[in-house]
């Protein structure tokens, strides 16, 4: 009976100690399996973009680069055909030369024929002037004595002043001659050549568009219409993408921007180049739109989280990082 009663003891304690040992190991697996994983920041490698479009409608005309290559500032990328802008500068240079002839013929004034055939009128009128006189003065004296009417006084009188008359208008033709045109009409003339050369020097601004010449030093990335193909007003031609310009853009919710200030410099690892390290420094901090807002998983006793964008720019040249790359910071 007492040893029964020792087997039942010990029976006993195996099973507590069996219960403790699974209470462990359960409790062992609860920590792995509800461990919570630590929060992972992702961003990726964004440039600075340059979008390439002409101000004139036209056609292709060849491609002087392609996708994938470097181009340098200043280089030529495309060519555009446009007869409608040569049309044009036609049209308006045609307008130019018309206005520089009349503004020369303003600032020249009348031809010298001209000139001298109104002073040969005015000296004709002159004449007429003189022998006008001496026949009034005759017929006055006649008068006088009795010998003519009053009728012929007056006739003659007559005769006389519009003499004076033509004499006055036959010189004043001739000194219009001679002085020219007047300065309003000189004026309006110039007026004409500056209207003209801006039309002409417009044209020639949109001809230049159809050389299109690269903005910035880059990799031309994308390349849209084909060749010979017709391009509007503004269209996108090409981008080019500056691979100096290259910096880290992250998506991080503001519970964990603790560690992140403007200035400070943070450190990531970049799968595509082998987990290389790279530090980079905060040089942008903003919240982002309300529809990235991160929500409260709870409806009591919580609040939304705002997202904010962050961008680091390397502080080392990083070789072969090109955009799109992923980023992952690194916990410190």
């Amino acid at each position: 009976m007492e040893k029964e009663k020792t087997e039942n003891i010990s029976n006993l304690r195996i099973a507590l100690v069996g219960l403790i040992v699974l209470t462990v190991i359960l409790f062992i697996i609860g920590l792995i399996i509800y461990k919570p994983e630590p929060v992972v920041i992702q961003g990726s490698a964004e440039a600075n973009e340059v979008r390439i479009s002409g101000k004139v409608a036209g056609r292709i005309q060849e491609y002087l680069t392609e996708e994938g290559q470097r181009v340098e500032l200043g280089d030529t990328l495309v060519l555009i055909d446009s007869p409608e802008i040569y049309a044009k500068l036609a049209q308006a240079t045609a307008a130019q030369n018309a206005a520089k002839a009349q503004d020369r013929k303003a600032q020249k004034g009348a031809r010298s024929e001209v000139i001298q055939g109104a002073y040969e009128m005015w000296k004709k009128a002159e004449v007429g002037v003189d022998i006008a006189k001496k026949s009034f003065d005759r017929v006055q004296h006649l008068f006088d004595k009795g010998v003519v009417t009053s009728q012929k006084r007056d006739e003659a009188e007559a005769q006389y002043q519009a003499a004076v008359a033509q004499s006055a208008a036959a010189k004043s033709q001739y000194e219009m001659a001679k002085n020219g045109a007047e300065l309003e009409d000189k004026a309006a003339a110039q007026a004409m050549v500056d209207r003209a050369q801006g039309a002409v020097q417009e044209v020639e601004a949109y001809m230049k568009e159809t050389t299109l010449i690269a903005p910035i030093s880059g990799e031309v990335t994308e390349i849209f219409p084909k060749q010979g193909e017709l391009i509007g007003t503004g269209a996108p031609i090409m981008n080019i993408v500056d691979l100096d310009d290259i910096w880290f853009s992250f998506n991080v919710r503001e519970d964990l921007l603790n560690d992140m200030k403007q200035g400070s410099v943070i450190t990531v690892k970049i799968p595509a180049l082998n987990n290389q390290k790279a530090k980079l420094k905060i040089t942008y901090i903003k919240a982002m739109a309300s529809f990235a807002t991160w929500k409260a998983t709870k409806t009591t006793g919580a609040f939304d989280l705002k997202t904010f964008e962050v961008r680091a720019k390397p502080i080392e040249t990083i070789k072969d990082l090109r955009p799109g790359m992923t980023g992952l910071v690194v916990e410190k």
